[in-house]
């Protein structure tokens, strides 16, 4: 079964940001490499599910015209709306997913240590929501610890290969480390064309 709402609000409830997400070196250099890994220096529209406090999601900021971000335990909303208030166009929204998918189509989604709290059933579920509101040429994120961990059902690794099974995404890139795995996958054009890579966006090709 998947990790169960009570271990996130239990985490949540002596701590603003419980996994120190502002604080920590680590995360700082795992979020560089995240916005790094984009390859477009602009998207239309994002949405970034399990956004937490709103860390990555400031920095998504300034790369997307509209941010649509999400968490499902209510005292992370509040910090994520505090933290972000200041951007016009960053919306955080209460939701659970997959059960709550947002309407509307994007060109970037990030799956940001979000997945491995999902059993299979509701891992797919999350998965086809994802990509079927992925705009054709846009991009996907994932990007997981690679420890195991309790309530982890998966590790970095075996996201991975999980991912790898989806006809409609095309691995981009694929960067991995001893603490995590982080990969950027395009969703195929109409004529079932690979989006240009970065060089080939900027005419280098």
């Amino acid at each position: 079964m998947s990790t169960p709402a009570d271990y996130f609000e239990g985490m949540y409830r002596d701590e603003d940001d419980p996994w120190r997400l502002q604080r920590r070196w680590y995360e700082q250099r795992k979020y560089a490499l995240t916005l790094d890994s984009l390859p477009r220096p602009r998207f239309r529209r994002a949405f970034e599910p399990a956004c937490s406090v709103g860390q990555l999601t400031r920095l998504l900021a300034a790369r997307c015209d509209q941010v649509l971000a999400a968490d499902r335990v209510t005292s992370a909303v509040r910090t994520a709306r505090r933290r972000t208030q200041d951007l016009e166009h960053v919306e955080v929204a209460h939701l659970t997913v997959p059960e709550s998918w947002p309407e509307g189509r994007f060109d970037l989604i990030v799956l940001s240590e979000l997945l491995y709290y999902f059993d299979e059933a509701r891992l797919s579920a999350l998965l086809s929501q994802a990509v079927g509101s992925l705009e054709p040429g846009g991009t996907l994120v994932s990007v997981h610890w690679n420890h195991p961990v309790a309530e982890h059902l998966y590790t970095g690794e075996q996201l991975a290969e999980r991912l790898g099974r989806i006809p409609d995404l095309r691995l981009r890139a694929d960067h991995r480390e001893e603490d995590f795995v982080l990969q950027t996958f395009s969703r195929p054009l109409p004529d079932g064309e690979t989006p240009s890579s970065p060089a080939g966006f900027e005419g280098l090709l």
